[in-house]
Protein backbone atom coordinates (compact mmCIF):
# COMPACT_ATOMS: atom_id res chain seq x y z
CA UNK A 1 0.00 0.00 0.00
CA UNK A 2 2.76 2.42 0.78
CA UNK A 3 4.52 1.50 -2.52
CA UNK A 4 1.24 2.32 -4.26
CA UNK A 5 0.53 5.81 -2.85
CA UNK A 6 4.55 6.68 -3.26
CA UNK A 7 3.97 5.82 -7.04
CA UNK A 8 0.49 7.89 -7.01
CA UNK A 9 2.44 10.95 -5.57
CA UNK A 10 5.12 10.85 -7.61
CA UNK A 11 2.84 10.43 -10.56
CA UNK A 12 1.00 13.38 -9.45
CA UNK A 13 4.40 15.43 -8.97
CA UNK A 14 5.26 14.88 -12.28
CA UNK A 15 2.03 15.94 -14.02
CA UNK A 16 1.78 18.78 -11.79
CA UNK A 17 5.29 20.16 -13.06
CA UNK A 18 4.52 19.29 -16.73
CA UNK A 19 1.26 21.53 -16.44
CA UNK A 20 3.13 24.42 -14.97
CA UNK A 21 5.59 23.83 -17.98
CA UNK A 22 2.55 23.94 -20.56
CA UNK A 23 1.47 27.04 -18.81
CA UNK A 24 5.13 28.65 -19.47
CA UNK A 25 4.96 27.63 -22.93
CA UNK A 26 1.70 28.27 -23.82
CA UNK A 27 2.32 32.09 -22.20
CA UNK A 28 4.94 33.39 -24.77
CA UNK A 29 4.41 36.82 -24.00
CA UNK A 30 5.55 37.14 -20.73
CA UNK A 31 7.23 40.31 -20.34
CA UNK A 32 10.86 39.62 -20.52
CA UNK A 33 12.75 40.08 -17.23
CA UNK A 34 15.79 42.49 -16.94
CA UNK A 35 17.74 43.97 -13.48
CA UNK A 36 19.21 47.29 -13.39
CA UNK A 37 21.73 47.62 -10.28
CA UNK A 38 22.32 51.35 -9.00
CA UNK A 39 25.66 52.52 -8.00
CA UNK A 40 24.13 53.99 -4.78
CA UNK A 41 21.47 53.79 -2.44
CA UNK A 42 18.02 54.31 -3.38
CA UNK A 43 18.54 58.70 -3.86
CA UNK A 44 16.62 61.12 -6.13
CA UNK A 45 19.83 61.03 -8.29
CA UNK A 46 17.72 58.09 -9.02
CA UNK A 47 14.37 58.78 -9.40
CA UNK A 48 13.50 58.80 -13.42
CA UNK A 49 14.59 54.70 -13.30
CA UNK A 50 12.13 54.34 -10.06
CA UNK A 51 9.02 56.58 -11.93
CA UNK A 52 9.55 54.86 -14.89
CA UNK A 53 9.19 51.33 -12.65
CA UNK A 54 6.13 52.56 -10.30
CA UNK A 55 4.32 54.81 -13.36
CA UNK A 56 4.78 50.95 -15.56
CA UNK A 57 6.92 52.93 -17.98
CA UNK A 58 9.13 49.54 -17.91
CA UNK A 59 5.75 47.26 -18.77
CA UNK A 60 4.10 49.89 -21.37
CA UNK A 61 7.45 49.13 -23.19
CA UNK A 62 7.22 45.64 -22.93
CA UNK A 63 9.67 44.70 -19.76
CA UNK A 64 9.95 44.08 -16.38
CA UNK A 65 12.67 45.56 -14.70
CA UNK A 66 14.23 45.25 -11.28
CA UNK A 67 16.08 48.07 -9.96
CA UNK A 68 18.67 46.86 -6.95
CA UNK A 69 19.78 49.32 -5.03
CA UNK A 70 23.51 49.80 -4.13
CA UNK A 71 26.08 51.21 -2.23
CA UNK A 72 29.83 52.59 -1.32
CA UNK A 73 32.12 51.25 -4.09
CA UNK A 74 29.20 49.02 -5.55
CA UNK A 75 30.73 47.19 -8.44
CA UNK A 76 28.21 47.82 -10.42
CA UNK A 77 30.61 48.05 -14.10
CA UNK A 78 31.98 44.22 -13.22
CA UNK A 79 28.07 42.97 -12.66
CA UNK A 80 26.89 44.21 -15.93
CA UNK A 81 30.32 43.29 -17.93
CA UNK A 82 30.19 39.64 -16.38
CA UNK A 83 25.87 39.52 -17.18
CA UNK A 84 25.27 39.43 -13.59
CA UNK A 85 22.58 42.00 -14.76
CA UNK A 86 21.62 43.60 -17.82
CA UNK A 87 21.58 47.52 -17.10
CA UNK A 88 23.59 49.48 -14.40
CA UNK A 89 23.78 52.89 -13.54
CA UNK A 90 27.16 54.59 -12.91
CA UNK A 91 28.87 57.80 -14.39
CA UNK A 92 30.22 58.82 -17.38
CA UNK A 93 34.06 58.66 -16.35
CA UNK A 94 33.32 55.13 -15.25
CA UNK A 95 32.47 54.07 -18.42
CA UNK A 96 35.76 55.51 -20.12
CA UNK A 97 37.29 54.14 -17.36
CA UNK A 98 36.28 50.82 -17.58
CA UNK A 99 36.71 50.67 -21.62
CA UNK A 100 40.78 51.63 -20.78
CA UNK A 101 40.40 48.05 -19.12
CA UNK A 102 38.74 46.49 -22.39
CA UNK A 103 35.75 45.76 -20.50
CA UNK A 104 32.84 46.91 -23.32
CA UNK A 105 29.99 48.76 -21.53
CA UNK A 106 28.68 51.09 -23.28
CA UNK A 107 26.26 54.40 -21.92
CA UNK A 108 23.06 54.47 -23.71
CA UNK A 109 21.54 57.61 -21.72
CA UNK A 110 22.96 60.45 -18.90
CA UNK A 111 19.84 62.23 -17.02
CA UNK A 112 22.73 64.42 -15.20
CA UNK A 113 24.42 66.70 -17.53
CA UNK A 114 25.94 68.70 -15.31
CA UNK A 115 27.58 66.62 -12.38
CA UNK A 116 25.95 67.08 -8.90
CA UNK A 117 29.14 65.88 -7.17
CA UNK A 118 30.17 68.52 -5.04
CA UNK A 119 33.05 69.22 -2.08
CA UNK A 120 31.65 70.59 0.87
CA UNK A 121 33.13 72.43 3.30
CA UNK A 122 32.77 74.40 5.98
CA UNK A 123 31.68 78.00 5.45
CA UNK A 124 33.24 79.53 8.22
CA UNK A 125 36.71 77.99 6.88
CA UNK A 126 36.69 80.92 4.73
CA UNK A 127 37.31 78.61 1.02
CA UNK A 128 34.85 80.05 -1.68
CA UNK A 129 36.42 77.92 -4.18
CA UNK A 130 38.08 74.36 -4.97
CA UNK A 131 41.39 75.61 -6.18
CA UNK A 132 42.00 77.40 -2.64
CA UNK A 133 41.48 74.38 -0.84
CA UNK A 134 44.62 74.13 1.53
CA UNK A 135 45.63 72.57 5.45
CA UNK A 136 42.39 70.63 5.70
CA UNK A 137 41.40 67.26 5.99
CA UNK A 138 39.76 66.31 2.72
CA UNK A 139 37.53 62.80 2.40
CA UNK A 140 37.26 61.67 -0.47
CA UNK A 141 36.89 58.08 -3.04
CA UNK A 142 40.21 57.17 -4.01
CA UNK A 143 38.22 55.65 -6.86
CA UNK A 144 38.96 57.17 -10.35
CA UNK A 145 38.79 60.00 -11.54
CA UNK A 146 37.45 62.88 -10.12
CA UNK A 147 39.49 62.69 -6.81
CA UNK A 148 42.82 61.87 -9.03
CA UNK A 149 41.68 64.94 -11.31
CA UNK A 150 41.52 67.50 -8.49
CA UNK A 151 44.71 65.92 -6.90
CA UNK A 152 46.40 66.17 -10.64
CA UNK A 153 44.74 69.93 -11.11
CA UNK A 154 45.42 71.60 -7.69
CA UNK A 155 48.47 71.29 -4.91
CA UNK A 156 46.11 71.17 -2.48
CA UNK A 157 48.85 72.23 -0.01
CA UNK A 158 48.50 70.90 3.51
CA UNK A 159 45.63 68.39 2.64
CA UNK A 160 45.35 64.95 4.26
CA UNK A 161 42.93 63.58 2.24
CA UNK A 162 41.48 60.62 3.56
CA UNK A 163 38.78 57.89 2.21
CA UNK A 164 35.05 59.32 1.75
CA UNK A 165 32.96 57.84 5.44
CA UNK A 166 29.88 57.95 3.05
CA UNK A 167 27.72 60.14 5.85
CA UNK A 168 28.58 63.41 7.17
CA UNK A 169 29.00 62.71 11.35
CA UNK A 170 32.75 63.57 10.95
CA UNK A 171 31.85 66.86 9.06
CA UNK A 172 29.87 67.83 12.17
CA UNK A 173 32.61 67.09 14.39
CA UNK A 174 35.51 68.93 13.17
CA UNK A 175 35.27 72.42 11.65
CA UNK A 176 38.58 71.29 9.78
CA UNK A 177 36.87 68.33 7.99
CA UNK A 178 35.43 68.61 4.27
CA UNK A 179 34.44 66.16 2.07
CA UNK A 180 32.87 64.82 -1.50
CA UNK A 181 29.10 65.00 -1.87
CA UNK A 182 26.23 65.15 -4.07
CA UNK A 183 25.17 68.57 -3.82
CA UNK A 184 21.36 67.73 -3.05
CA UNK A 185 22.47 65.18 -0.49
CA UNK A 186 25.32 65.39 1.95
CA UNK A 187 24.89 69.54 2.19
CA UNK A 188 21.48 69.06 3.13
CA UNK A 189 21.96 66.99 5.58
CA UNK A 190 24.33 68.40 7.41
CA UNK A 191 22.80 72.03 7.65
CA UNK A 192 20.05 70.05 8.59
CA UNK A 193 21.77 68.88 11.66
CA UNK A 194 23.12 72.22 12.26
CA UNK A 195 26.31 72.20 10.44
CA UNK A 196 27.54 75.15 8.09
CA UNK A 197 28.18 73.40 4.96
CA UNK A 198 29.35 75.40 1.58
CA UNK A 199 28.93 73.43 -1.57
CA UNK A 200 31.38 73.71 -4.05
CA UNK A 201 30.38 72.04 -7.93
CA UNK A 202 33.01 70.12 -8.83
CA UNK A 203 31.80 70.94 -12.31
CA UNK A 204 32.16 74.49 -12.09
CA UNK A 205 35.82 73.55 -12.29
CA UNK A 206 35.36 72.00 -15.56
CA UNK A 207 35.41 68.17 -15.13
CA UNK A 208 31.71 67.21 -15.77
CA UNK A 209 31.41 63.69 -16.29
CA UNK A 210 28.02 62.98 -17.05
CA UNK A 211 25.89 61.45 -14.09
CA UNK A 212 23.17 58.32 -13.45
CA UNK A 213 24.31 56.95 -16.98
CA UNK A 214 22.73 53.58 -17.91
CA UNK A 215 24.83 51.18 -19.04
CA UNK A 216 25.00 47.74 -20.79
CA UNK A 217 27.52 45.73 -22.34
CA UNK A 218 28.23 45.32 -26.47
CA UNK A 219 26.82 42.24 -26.40
CA UNK A 220 23.72 43.24 -25.18
CA UNK A 221 22.91 46.08 -27.30
CA UNK A 222 23.86 43.77 -30.86
CA UNK A 223 21.64 41.26 -29.30
CA UNK A 224 18.92 42.55 -28.16
CA UNK A 225 18.11 45.29 -29.60
CA UNK A 226 14.58 45.93 -28.86
CA UNK A 227 15.05 45.20 -25.17
CA UNK A 228 17.88 47.71 -25.34
CA UNK A 229 15.48 49.67 -26.87
CA UNK A 230 12.31 49.18 -24.48
CA UNK A 231 14.55 49.76 -21.11
CA UNK A 232 16.24 53.25 -22.61
CA UNK A 233 13.00 54.98 -23.86
CA UNK A 234 11.11 54.06 -20.96
CA UNK A 235 13.93 55.38 -18.75
CA UNK A 236 13.26 58.53 -19.89
CA UNK A 237 9.85 58.79 -19.57
CA UNK A 238 10.43 57.94 -16.22
CA UNK A 239 12.99 61.24 -15.68
CA UNK A 240 10.52 63.28 -16.97
CA UNK A 241 7.37 62.27 -15.18
CA UNK A 242 10.13 62.10 -12.31
CA UNK A 243 10.86 65.89 -13.15
CA UNK A 244 6.85 67.25 -13.78
CA UNK A 245 5.78 65.18 -10.19
CA UNK A 246 8.14 63.20 -8.17
CA UNK A 247 5.89 62.83 -5.23
CA UNK A 248 5.10 59.24 -5.62
CA UNK A 249 8.48 58.35 -6.66
CA UNK A 250 9.62 59.88 -3.52
CA UNK A 251 7.55 58.24 -1.53
CA UNK A 252 9.00 54.86 -2.65
CA UNK A 253 12.41 55.79 -2.66
CA UNK A 254 11.91 56.69 0.82
CA UNK A 255 10.01 53.09 1.60
CA UNK A 256 13.04 51.52 0.10
CA UNK A 257 15.69 53.96 1.99
CA UNK A 258 13.42 55.26 5.11
CA UNK A 259 17.37 57.76 5.85
CA UNK A 260 16.12 59.45 2.42
CA UNK A 261 13.16 61.26 4.49
CA UNK A 262 10.57 63.13 2.20
CA UNK A 263 11.97 66.57 3.15
CA UNK A 264 15.78 65.70 0.90
CA UNK A 265 14.04 63.66 -1.41
CA UNK A 266 11.96 66.92 -2.38
CA UNK A 267 14.17 68.96 -2.04
CA UNK A 268 16.69 66.50 -4.63
CA UNK A 269 13.89 66.61 -6.98
CA UNK A 270 14.07 70.11 -7.16
CA UNK A 271 17.77 70.83 -7.60
CA UNK A 272 18.05 67.50 -9.88
CA UNK A 273 16.10 70.07 -12.53
CA UNK A 274 18.68 72.27 -13.31
CA UNK A 275 20.98 69.43 -13.46
CA UNK A 276 19.01 67.72 -15.93
CA UNK A 277 17.58 69.91 -18.36
CA UNK A 278 20.07 72.19 -18.98
CA UNK A 279 20.68 74.21 -22.07
CA UNK A 280 21.58 70.78 -24.14
CA UNK A 281 18.79 68.88 -22.74
CA UNK A 282 16.64 71.16 -23.65
CA UNK A 283 17.79 71.35 -27.38
CA UNK A 284 19.08 67.32 -27.54
CA UNK A 285 16.32 65.90 -25.44
CA UNK A 286 16.27 64.71 -21.78
CA UNK A 287 19.71 62.12 -21.54
CA UNK A 288 21.33 63.05 -24.42
CA UNK A 289 24.79 62.89 -25.13
CA UNK A 290 27.51 64.76 -27.52
CA UNK A 291 30.50 63.49 -28.53
CA UNK A 292 32.20 66.89 -27.70
CA UNK A 293 31.53 65.81 -24.38
CA UNK A 294 33.08 62.73 -24.17
CA UNK A 295 36.06 63.78 -26.05
CA UNK A 296 36.53 66.09 -23.32
CA UNK A 297 36.11 63.77 -20.54
CA UNK A 298 38.71 61.74 -21.89
CA UNK A 299 41.50 64.16 -22.71
CA UNK A 300 40.80 65.32 -18.85
CA UNK A 301 41.64 61.08 -17.53
CA UNK A 302 44.70 61.36 -20.14
CA UNK A 303 46.24 64.63 -18.79
CA UNK A 304 45.58 63.44 -15.27
CA UNK A 305 47.19 59.53 -16.15
CA UNK A 306 44.20 57.97 -15.55
CA UNK A 307 44.16 56.50 -19.39
CA UNK A 308 46.99 55.77 -21.48
CA UNK A 309 46.36 58.04 -24.62
CA UNK A 310 44.72 56.12 -27.52
CA UNK A 311 43.76 53.89 -25.09
CA UNK A 312 40.01 54.40 -25.20
CA UNK A 313 37.94 55.48 -28.05
CA UNK A 314 35.47 58.22 -26.75
CA UNK A 315 33.22 57.14 -29.54
CA UNK A 316 31.80 54.40 -29.15
CA UNK A 317 31.65 54.54 -25.34
CA UNK A 318 28.45 55.62 -26.00
CA UNK A 319 25.69 55.77 -28.29
CA UNK A 320 22.42 57.29 -28.81
CA UNK A 321 20.59 55.28 -31.03
CA UNK A 322 18.04 54.03 -28.27
CA UNK A 323 17.00 57.68 -27.70
CA UNK A 324 13.36 58.95 -28.08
Amino acid sequence: MTIKITILASLLLFIACASEKEQTQANPNALPKVQLALNWFPEAEHGGFYAAQIHGYYKEHGVEVEILGGGPNAPIIQRVATDAVAFGVTNADDVLYARAQQVPVVALMAPYQINPRCIMVHEKSGIKDIANIEHITLAMSQRPAFSHYLRWKYPLTGVNIVPYPGNVTQFLMDDNFAQQGYIFSEPFIAKSKGGDPLSLLVADIGFNPYASVLIATEETISTKTELVEAVVRASVKGWAQYLADPSETNRHINSLNPDMGMDILVYGATESKALILDETARQNGLGSMTAARWQNLLQQMVSADLIAKDAVDPIAAFTDRFLP
